[in-house]
């Protein structure tokens, strides 16, 4: 059966799962746990993807952030491939390091961003990594110690967390930590690790007891929020891909896309593919990786060999080439 496709959108709120295969250990100390994060962090300052909550467990890690203006295939792809090559090279092993793909699940902001940011910052004490609640604000595998003011890192997004409980910094690390406090009796909440339209509607309780066909038929793992907002993901997700079916009908890839940035720029095709700083040439290289990969789901990777460049090159003129398309008004089909 084939798997379905992930979703994402730029701004989408999103809970992350990355598992060893076989649940094998992915983090074997410190230094293991040390270079995921300089990796992490690295790629969320240079993407702009904020990050809200994260942990990290032996066998498995958690995150939860926001789309920014890359795909957040591409960002997890350089994460998790970069993290593996020097963990197996360091360990001396050789295959895959993680179960599969890692999970992701788009999630509705309003009443689960706080929900999710205490569930996943409990991970470890309900994991028995620490001891109490004590132990989890000196634990530096979580986001919680940064949330209360305990560490500093420069890639999580703990402003926007405080802000939800307080504008004044003393006022809301003291309400966040209570709202974490209150959490502790909740346990283990499935309802926040696999969401749907279905979970959404009726609740998880009622989801586990239900038989009827026509409820389990809605379900929809990727997504955690209620009826509207599964609609509006799943149309969404339905407009993006016949966009690129579209484009595709019409005879659209690689070449058609550079004749049509060169258009737009007033330069000729072949001016596209040659590497150069000159303005025009600048704009239409972005453009044309900016529609490739929103557009036609081209991969970054896939790109950056095409053009010569380096992934985190196509990914910044990825972004550029959204400004430059937003403030001229620019589409691929005219």
């Amino acid at each position: 059966m084939p798997r379905t496709a992930r979703l994402d959108a730029p701004g989408g709120l999103h809970h992350l799962m990355i598992r060893g295969i076989e649940r094998s250990t992915i983090f074997q100390d410190d230094r293991d746990r040390d270079h995921f994060l300089d990796r992490l962090g690295s790629l969320l300052v240079e993407s702009a993807t904020p990050c809200f909550a994260w942990a990290l467990l032996p066998n498995h890690a958690h995150l939860l952030v926001r789309t920014g203006s890359v795909p957040l295939a591409t960002l997890m792809r350089r994460l998790l491939t970069g993290y593996a090559v020097t963990y197996n090279r360091r360990h001396r092993r050789h295959g895959p390091l993680f179960q599969n793909r890692y999970k992701s699940i788009l999630c509705q902001e309003d009443p689960y961003l706080l929900e999710l940011v205490r569930y996943i910052h409990l991970n470890p004490l309900r994991a028995q990594i620490v001891p109490d609640l004590e132990g989890l604000e000196a634990f530096r595998y979580t986001g919680h110690p940064a949330v209360l003011g305990k560490r500093k890192n420069s890639w999580q997004d703990v402003d926007s967390i405080l802000h939800l409980f307080d504008q004044k910094g003393t006022l809301a690390r003291k309400r966040y930590r209570a709202f974490v406090h209150e959490g502790v009796e909740q346990g283990r909440r499935p309802d926040l690790v696999g969401g749907g339209l279905m979970r959404g509607l009726f609740g998880w309780a009622k989801t586990k007891a239900s038989a009827q066909g026509f409820l389990r038929s809605k379900e929809d793992q990727r997504i955690l929020g209620d009826e509207r907002f599964a609609q509006e993901v799943l149309r969404a997700s339905d407009e993006q891909l016949e966009r690129a079916y579209r484009l595709r009908a019409k005879g659209y890839d690689l070449e058609k896309l550079a004749q049509r940035a060169a258009n737009v720029c007033g330069m000729k095709p072949e001016e596209v593919w040659s590497a150069g700083k000159y303005s025009k040439t600048v704009q239409a290289r972005s453009l044309l990786c900016y529609w490739a990969v929103r557009e036609l789901g081209i991969s970054a990777t896939a790109l950056a060999r095409r053009l010569g460049l380096t992934q985190p090159a196509v990914s910044i003129s990825v972004r550029r080439g959204g400004r430059i398309a937003k403030e001229k008004g620019l589409e691929v089909l005219e």
